[in-house]
């Protein structure tokens, strides 16, 4: 196999070639200062505004179509306004804070003081190749760091131009782009990073971690699973199926975290399916020709989604396509109804345009049926009432909730983003990936006076007990 940098083992070399010069940068300058970051912040976001144009072109190639305003929607606006964000806030979020020192070790004063980790390193899956590359490379940059990032091979238009884009911005040994496949990817995530943040299936999200573990090298995995969407029992179904049919629809449910499935009331079913039709053929009247529906990446994954239509079908679910039949890997939007668990549509992450539907006969049923499956990395509850707001949010676990939307708090900068369990660990965006990206290093700072020294050995003074009697009770 060749890589873009030669046979295999010559791009593992130059992987770790990039690695050591990186550390050494990082060695010569371990605490850039506020202005310097900033300085990377603006640098970046004006190479990403300049070039726009290109990117949404390259995203498109690689998907075969691509909706030019869901890549400005999905990614070039939150990772603008996540560099805006960062930019505004990170000389507040890098002031030391200070702490409380107990009297019983005065006379000292205490503060945490947020230090860079050192080399970062980040893997990029192909969903959404500039975001979920550049908002993890804004949190690393504005917490001082060296970053290099590992671009997906399914998008090698977008990753060739990032890797472009980055090189003409920043010296390789601050931003360091790495492209190739798989064994150059095991071999990234071998490398002893101070932090790593993979995004992608919770299945190579295993392997990675298993290769980061050899260097005790902290992870961050944003991984997925079955994000469920509830309908309640009294919500208007045509304010459910639009904020529903859009998280489904973008990308062409190519997402994280899309709606995996819906619980609907069991007497609700069928006047849920003609409402979500009636949506998603309003938003896409035609699928062949229609610039705004995207396209499956590639053969591989549109063969893995006819897998399980077929699965489904054979076990007995109906599927119903919303939108006809089109071709390049444009699929069409299909509901699925009477599925069970033996079905592969209900025990992997989707990442496509399928959704099931599941009858529940009470809330307390739709959350035991949650429960009792891996924790998702997004849930998503459609109902008015504030105490069944309340109830699914004490009695559920996900990454993250959203009450009557989907996919949107994905793109609030002062929320953390990140899963739980199967889902992942850590967290970032905002103010979390500075702070993921930091040492939050607690310092303890005694000047001349040294009261401690009356309590050091030999022990059973009189001033001694008259500590323990003080402050041990």
């Amino acid at each position: 196999m060749v890589t873009p940098f030669g046979p295999v083992e010559q791009a593992i070399a130059e992987l770790q070639q990039r690695f050591q010069a990186q550390r050494a940068a990082f060695m010569a300058n371990p605490m850039p200062s506020a202005d310097q970051r900033i300085a990377w912040l603006d640098s970046l976001k004006a190479a990403l505004l300049a070039d726009q144009d290109t990117l949404v072109r390259c995203i498109n190639e690689d998907f075969g179509n691509r909706s030019a305003d869901e890549t400005l929607l999905a990614e070039m606006l939150p990772t603008v306004q996540g560099i805006r964000y960062a930019r505004k806030r990170l000389r507040r979020w890098m002031k030391p804070s200070r702490r409380h020192v107990g009297l019983a070790f005065m006379p000292a004063s205490a503060r945490v003081i947020y230090q860079p980790l050192g080399v970062v390193g980040i893997i990029v899956p192909w969903n959404y190749p500039l975001f979920l590359a550049i908002a993890p490379l804004v949190g690393a940059l504005a917490a001082g760091n060296r970053v290099m990032l590992k671009l997906s091979e399914a998008t090698p238009q977008t990753s060739q131009r990032l890797k472009e884009l980055l090189a003409s911005t920043f010296p390789d040994d601050l931003v360091s782009v790495v492209l190739g496949e798989a064994e150059i990817g095991m071999a990234f995530a071998r490398l002893p990073f101070d932090h790593l943040l993979f995004t992608g299936a919770t299945s190579i999200g295993r392997h990675v971690m298993r290769a980061a573990a050899d260097n005790l090298t902290p992870v961050t995995l944003e991984l997925g699973g079955k994000s469920p969407a509830i309908i309640s029992a009294d919500v208007p179904l045509e304010h459910a199926t639009e904020r529903i049919a859009f998280g489904k629809t973008l990308n062409a449910g190519q997402t994280c975290v899309a709606p995996d499935y819906v619980l609907v009331p069991r007497q609700r079913v069928d006047d849920f399916v003609d409402a979500y039709r009636s949506v998603v053929q309003r938003f896409y009247p035609q699928v062949e020709g229609n610039p705004d529906y995207t396209s499956i990446i590639n053969a591989r994954q549109q063969h893995r989604l006819q897998g399980y239509l077929d699965d489904a079908r054979a076990k007995g679910a109906e599927v119903i396509a919303l939108t006809a039949e089109a071709t390049d890997r444009r699929m069409p939007q299909t509901l699925l109804l009477n599925v069970d668990d033996s079905m592969r549509v209900m025990q992997d992450e989707i990442f496509g345009p399928l959704l099931p539907v599941v009858p529940y006969d009470g809330l307390d049923d739709a959350l035991a049926y949650i429960t009792a499956r891996p924790r998702p990395l997004a849930l998503y509850y459609f109902g008015y009432d504030r105490r069944e707001q309340q109830h699914v949010l004490h009695h559920s676990h996900s990454g993250g909730v959203c009450l009557n939307d989907t996919l949107m708090h994905v793109a609030q900068d002062d929320m953390p983003f990140g899963g739980i369990g199967a889902s992942g660990m850590g967290h970032y965006h905002g103010h979390e990936g500075f702070l993921t990206f930091s040492k939050a290093k607690g310092v303890l700072i005694k000047q001349r006076l040294n009261l401690a020294r009356l309590i050091y050995p030999p022990y059973g003074k009189a001033l001694q007990r008259l500590v323990y009697k003080l402050f041990i009770r």
